[in-house]
C-alpha cells in the first residue's frame, strides 16, 4: 500500500477504520471513531504500520512500534503489529491453530497488498514471530487496558460511591509436558515422574467495579498463594479496599497493607485462628473490636527487617456471617476487616461486600473457560510467559466492550454475559468492518452494543452449583508410568487381562 494510494479519497476513510484482519471494529467500538488524519499523518503511514489503531487512545502507538534497533527493527512480513493482533485473534478464538492464523494473515495479505506482494509461509514463522513479541511490551499494553477500564469507572459503581475494591484470588492452569517446563513449573510431587504435568500458580488481582484483571502474578505450584501476593502490592493504592479468602488472612498481610500503604482489608478469618467473640468490645450484634498480637515466630518470607517494622498490635472488627440457602445446612463464617468504624461502614454492607469476593471465581472461569487459558499450548517458558499475558489482554479487550455497553444502556456490569459478548464481538466485528459508510458502521455498532447489552445473566438467587461433572470419562487407563513403558495395553477396561489367541493360529 504506497503513499499515493493511502492519500486517496476512498482510502481515508479506511484509514479512520484501520485496517488489519484482526477485528477491525474494536476501536469505534471501545472509544468512537478518531478524527480524520491530516496528510502529514498520513505520510508517516507505511504498509502494514498502521495495522493497529483499532483501540483509538487505548495504546500508544509507540508499545507496537517498529524498534530502532534489535529482534524487531527488521521489516518482516509477521511485524509486531501483524503478529500481536494474530496472537489476539487466536486468543479470541479458543481452538483455533496456528497454521488457521497464519491462513488468515495470507488472506489479508493477498487482499491487501495484491498477488504479487503476498508472500506464503508456515505457521513456523509466526511462532518465531510470537517469540519475538517482547513480555514487557506485552505487560506495558495490558496495564494501559486495564487503567482505561478503571478510568472509565463510574462513581456509582464503586463501593459507597467512591472507595475502589479489588479482589484478590489464585488458581492453577497446566501445559505441555516439556523437560522445559518441567524445570520451571513442576508437576504435582503426588505424580510420578513422566505421568503429570507442568502446572503454574497464578495469582490475580481484579477490579470488582469494572472486572478488569490489573495484575497478575505466575510461580510454581510449590509457593504460595499469599507469597506470589506479595508482589502485586505495589498496585494497591491508598484508600483500596481488598477483598481475600482466607488463605491470605494473616497478621502481616493486615498491618503492613494498612499501616504501610492505607489498604483497608475484609477477608475471612484464617482457619487456624480462633474466632472468640466473648473477646473484645461489641459494636453491633455479633460485631466485635478485637486487638491481635503480632505473632512471635516470624514467616520465613519476611525478613527480620520488615517484620520488626509491622506494629506490634492490630485493631481489628470480627463480624459474623451467616450463609443460609433453602435446602443446605447454615454455614456460618467470620470476616475480619480494618474497617473500624461501625457506622461508615456497617457489618450489614461488609457482609454484602464479602459476598462479592465470588466474582473472582467468574472471572477466572470465563479466562480459563471461555479463553481456554486452563491448558495453556506453547511448549517452552518463554512463550508461555507471552501466552499468558495475552491471554490477560485479551479478557480485558472483552471486559472494555462489556464497560461501553453497559454505560450506553444503563444495565449493570456485573448482568452482561462475558460469554455472549465474545461470541457477538466474533461474528460482528466483520461485518462492521466491511460497513460502506461511517454511519452505516456506526449503526451497526449500536446494534451490536445493543445486543450485548440485552443478553444479560438471569438471576437465580440461592442456585447451588457443585463442582461436580455429570458426564463420565472414557473409561481408558491412567496412565501410571511413561508412556513409551506402557506399551500396548490389550484391554482397556481390564489391564491384566491377556489378548485372546487368534483363531488362524
Amino acid at each position: 500500500m504506497d503513499l499515493a494510494r493511502l492519500l486517496r479519497g476512498d482510502l481515508l476513510v479506511q484509514s479512520m477504520s484501520n485496517r488489519t484482519p484482526f477485528f477491525k471494529a474494536f476501536g469505534p467500538l471501545l472509544f468512537g471513531r478518531p478524527a480524520r488524519r491530516t496528510l502529514q499523518k498520513l505520510e508517516r503511514l507505511n504498509s502494514l504500520q498502521e495495522l493497529y489503531e483499532l483501540f483509538g487512545h487505548l495504546l500508544p502507538d509507540r508499545l507496537l512500534a517498529a524498534s530502532e534497533k534489535g529482534m524487531n527493527s527488521r521489516d518482516r512480513l509477521f511485524s509486531t503489529q501483524v503478529t500481536f493482533w494474530a496472537f489476539a485473534a487466536q486468543i479470541l478464538s479458543p481452538g483455533t491453530a496456528c497454521r488457521e492464523i497464519v491462513r488468515r494473515v495470507e488472506a489479508w495479505w493477498q487482499e491487501s497488498l495484491g498477488p504479487t506482494q503476498a508472500a506464503s509461509t508456515s505457521s513456523s514463522a509466526y511462532c518465531q514471530a510470537r517469540a519475538r513479541l517482547e513480555p514487557a511490551v506485552l505487560d506495558l499494553i495490558r496495564a494501559e487496558i486495564a487503567w482505561s477500564l478503571e478510568r472509565n469507572v463510574l462513581t456509582e459503581e464503586r463501593w459507597l460511591g467512591g472507595r475502589p475494591v479489588k479482589i484478590v484470588d489464585g488458581t492453577g492452569v497446566s501445559m505441555p509436558d516439556t523437560p522445559e517446563n518441567q524445570a520451571v513449573w513442576p508437576q504435582s510431587t503426588s505424580q510420578q515422574p513422566g505421568c503429570g504435568f507442568p502446572m503454574m500458580k497464578l495469582v490475580g488481582l481484579f477490579s470488582l467495579s469494572s472486572g478488569a484483571l490489573l495484575e497478575a502474578e505466575t510461580g510454581s505450584l510449590h509457593v504460595h498463594e499469599s507469597t506470589l501476593f506479595r508482589a502485586l502490592w505495589n498496585k494497591l493504592h491508598r484508600g483500596d479496599i481488598l477483598l481475600a479468602d482466607r488463605g491470605f488472612c494473616s497478621y502481616a498481610t493486615l498491618a503492613a497493607l494498612q499501616q504501610q500503604r492505607g489498604v483497608d482489608s475484609v477477608m475471612r478469618l484464617h482457619a487456624m485462628r480462633t474466632a472468640d467473640f466473648r473477646t473484645g468490645r461489641a459494636l453491633g450484634p455479633e460485631d466485635r473490636l478485637v486487638l491481635w498480637t503480632k505473632p512471635a515466630l516470624r514467616p520465613a518470607v519476611w525478613t527480620t527487617e520488615e517484620y520488626a517494622a509491622l506494629p506490634d498490635t492490630l485493631p481489628l472488627r470480627m463480624i459474623r456471617l451467616r450463609v443460609a440457602a433453602a435446602g443446605f445446612r447454615t454455614k456460618t463464617v467470620v470476616l475480619v476487616t480494618t474497617l473500624l468504624d461501625p457506622i461508615a461502614y456497617p457489618a450489614n454492607l461488609l457482609r454484602e461486600l464479602y459476598g462479592e469476593r465470588w466474582q473472582v471465581e467468574m472471572h477466572f472461569q470465563q479466562i480459563k473457560t471461555f479463553l481456554a487459558m486452563d491448558v495453556l499450548r506453547c511448549k517452552s517458558p518463554e512463550l508461555i510467559q507471552r501466552e499468558v499475558l495475552m491471554h490477560q489482554i485479551a479478557y480485558n479487550l472483552v471486559r472494555s466492550l462489556m464497560q461501553r455497553s453497559a454505560h450506553v444502556h444503563g444495565v449493570p456490569l456485573s448482568r452482561l454475559s462475558f460469554k455472549g459478548t465474545l461470541d457477538t464481538l466474533r461474528h460482528w466485528s466483520g461485518l462492521i468492518a466491511a460497513g460502506p459508510t461511517p454511519r452505516q458502521q456506526q449503526k451497526l455498532i449500536d446494534q451490536m452494543l445493543a445486543l450485548m447489552a440485552g443478553d444479560l445473566v438471569p438471576e437465580r438467587p440461592g442456585r447451588s452449583e457443585p463442582r461436580a461433572k455429570k458426564r463420565r470419562a472414557k473409561n481408558y487407563q491412567v496412565l501410571n508410568k511413561p508412556r513409551h513403558q506402557m506399551g500396548n495395553l490389550p484391554h482397556r477396561n481390564r489391564p491384566g487381562a491377556k489378548s485372546p489367541k487368534s483363531s488362524l493360529s
